[in-house]
């Protein structure tokens, strides 16, 4: 059996940055765009790198996906003048020690829910991969928990002495385990976008009463106090930061309205937590029946396919077909997560992604909503070996355009 490749040591420049990282199990990509976003008030460019690329501002970098294309986008905008990173980190990165490969002096948690089986093991082992980006904290660095997430708890309990716990809350999420600094309530959505209110903070008194953002949602508005605490951490005025936050973008993929009457939604929710919360806005915003298109992927965390049958049953159809199947039988991936399903009336069986999607819409009403969930931003499919080119989005633009 081989070492274990211990981590590397940060670069010499590398605290000419000062880097906001997220980590937890959704959320993380939108996350990190708002708080990109907000850092940019203070000084531009800002390197921005997560799961759909890697950015200085809004620009991509064609660089490669790995520690030394990371270091890469760090050296560009440190050469460009750039003061200021936002970057999210997986389970996987942070198992391998990235928490001590670059420093982060700030932390941002999002939530913890069923994901990752195959890789870690247990839950217990995925929150510990999580964890290494709070210990590896310096002192005088910012920690930002969700205050109704309980395993925020836990990570509150490894923050080192001398750094400082900024706590989030939003009640869709659940029972508080401590008061929040942050607290959002009242929200509303429509296809422009969502609203809320936040609670009057003793801590960050200059925090207007009420929000806009261009994200359609609750989870984004979780998503938004999470990257909020983030960008005032990092030391963002609050009148700068909310204003970039109604100004943000969100990410390729997320809640992706992509046409109306009916109305197709291209989501990446691939957790059942995901899928139900993704759901549970679909839901909120359709005035006719609402059907979703979903699969999982292969050679992946096969705990969590029941659970989305389960969490698919806010849904009025169902239609399972392939995501990125890999080497596994689609049919048999399908079929367990139709276990989790129970006595749902309209199940529809469909292996072809392209066929799923185009049938979902066949009969569909102005007033319906369709949510295709699970692949989001990817241009790619992968089975039997083999990366297709696929994308959910331009399936249904195609459709349409005939």
């Amino acid at each position: 059996m081989s070492a274990v490749r211990p981590p590397p040591a940060p670069p010499s420049w590398a605290g000419s940055l000062l880097t906001v990282g997220v980590t937890g199990t959704n959320g993380k990509t939108s996350t990190t765009a708002m708080i990109g976003a907000m850092l940019a008030s203070l000084a531009r460019p800002v390197a921005r790198v997560t799961t759909v690329g890697s950015f200085l501002d809004d620009e991509w970098l064609d660089v490669p996906g790995h520690y030394e294309g990371f270091l890469e986008t760090m050296r560009r905008c440190v050469a460009a003048g750039g003061k200021y990173a936002s970057i999210e980190l997986t389970s996987e990165a942070l198992s391998l020690g990235f928490a001590k490969a670059w420093p982060c002096r700030v932390g941002v948690f999002t939530n913890l829910s069923q994901d990752h089986a195959d890789a870690h093991g247990t839950m217990e082992q995925y929150l510990a991969c999580k964890a290494q980006l709070f210990m590896a904290l310096p002192r005088g660095g910012v920690a930002v928990l969700n205050a109704r997430d309980e395993a925020a708890e836990l990570l509150a309990e490894v923050v080192p002495a001398g750094v400082e716990i900024v706590r989030y809350g939003v009640p869709s999420r659940g029972d508080a385990w401590a008061p929040a600094d942050l607290a959002a309530h009242s929200v509303r959505l429509d296809y422009e976008g969502t609203s809320f209110e936040l609670e009057p903070s003793l801590r960050f008194p200059d925090l207007p009463a009420m929000l806009h953002i261009r994200a359609i949602g609750e989870i984004f508005v979780e998503n938004a106090m999470a990257a909020l605490g983030g960008a005032l951490a990092a030391g963002v005025p609050a009148v700068d930061a909310t204003m970039a936050l109604a100004r943000v973008a969100p990410p390729p993929g997320r809640f992706q309205l992509v046409h109306e009457r009916p109305y197709v939604v291209v989501d990446y929710a691939h957790t059942p937590d995901a899928l139900m919360r993704t759901l549970q806005t679909a839901r909120r915003l359709c005035a006719g029946r609402l059907s979703v298109v979903f699969g999982a992927g292969g050679e992946r965390d096969r705990v969590k396919r029941p659970l989305l049958g389960a969490a698919a049953r806010g849904a009025d159809r169902v239609i399972l077909t392939s995501d990125n199947p890999r080497s596994e039988d689609p049919l048999a991936i399908v079929s367990e997560i139709a276990k989790g399903l129970g006595e749902h009336g309209d199940v529809v069986r469909e292996m072809d992604r392209a066929d799923a999607i185009r049938r979902s819409l066949r009969d569909a009403s102005p007033d319906d909503l369709v949510l295709i969930a699970g692949k989001g931003h990817e241009r790619t499919q992968e089975a039997a070996g083999v990366q297709l080119a696929f994308a959910d989005e331009s399936i249904v633009r195609a459709l349409f355009a005939t």
